[in-house]
């Protein structure tokens, strides 16, 4: 736990410091050692939230890019169940910061408590396994509609690069009657690119080699960090089964999640962008 209470203010670890737990008033103990993130650990029990985990330096500097008051906040139910939320914005959503693995059951009951969620996945593990292909127009222009996208994966170097067919162009197999048409040269990302990039809001198609199935399946918005200044949304492409990926800016997602009330809302609206922890322009369409 990064911060304490002493006095009823919340504050950070300090050599042999002691405190009390914000939610349930035990006995805080620093953990200050040189080799350890500073944090506080209740005295002679574990934690008394059973969906925390240890932190780490990606979690920390997740945290810091939000006041002190947004952080580790405790969400009570009517029925009195409590759980600390690492994030939990001025707008009311609220966001887990994920490193380790995670069962269904325990995302569907965090998922279930806070509903109002976002979900930031640690992707640095798993990085070498999650590539990253072609630019895929906004599923909800016109130019989509009539494109059918063969799906990406590792090893398959004509889709990876990009191939479709269209459904003007073959009414029967659109509707599910015909057998399926055959991929040619006169199919590939390079023959629309420009038409692509004209309509391009940050959609792209992916592979995640054994992926967290978990994730895939989550109710709430989930957003990979490679840790890096983007983040990576999990989505359907539009109607389609299809798997993708959004692009979204970090500036422009701390920006989002403080003004936005809805977690879905998040990065699906154009807002100026002053100067963040993660760049200084102004951002029009990131």
């Amino acid at each position: 736990m990064q911060l304490a209470l002493i006095n009823g203010k919340p504050v950070e670890a300090f050599p042999r410091g002691k405190a009390s737990c914000p939610m349930c008033g035990a006995v805080m103990l620093a953990k200050c050692g040189p080799r350890v993130l500073h944090h506080w650990a209740h005295e002679g029990r574990r934690d008394c939230d059973p969906w925390w985990e240890n932190e780490t330096e990606w979690h920390r500097e997740w945290k810091s890019h939000f006041p002190v008051s947004c952080r580790e906040v405790s969400h009570t139910t009517p029925n009195g169940e409590i759980h600390r939320a690492d994030i939990k914005t001025p707008s009311g959503i609220y966001i887990e910061v994920q490193h380790s693995d995670m069962t269904d059951a325990e995302r569907i009951s965090r998922e279930k408590f806070y509903q109002n969620l976002i979900w930031i996945v640690d992707g640095r593990s798993f990085s070498g396994n999650f590539d990253l292909y072609h630019m895929l127009p906004d599923p909800n222009s016109k130019m989509a509609a009539d494109l059918v996208w063969v799906p990406a994966r590792r090893g398959m170097h004509g889709a990876n690069e990009g191939l479709f067919w269209r459904r003007s162009e073959n009414p029967d197999v659109a509707q599910g009657t015909g057998s399926m048409v055959r991929i040619n040269s006169s199919n590939s990302f390079s023959s629309i690119r420009d038409d692509v990039m004209a309509n391009y809001t940050g959609h792209q198609q992916y592979d995640w080699v054994r992926p967290r199935n978990t994730w895939l399946n989550a109710d709430c918005p989930v957003y990979v960090d490679f840790g890096d200044d983007w983040l990576f949304r999990l989505e359907q492409y539009g109607q389609s089964p299809l798997r993708c990926v959004f692009r979204v800016a970090k500036r422009k997602f701390l920006r989002d999640v403080m003004v936005e009330t809805r977690s879905v809302d998040v990065a699906t609206r154009f807002y100026p962008i002053g100067a963040t922890a993660f760049g200084s322009q102004t951002d029009r369409a990131e």
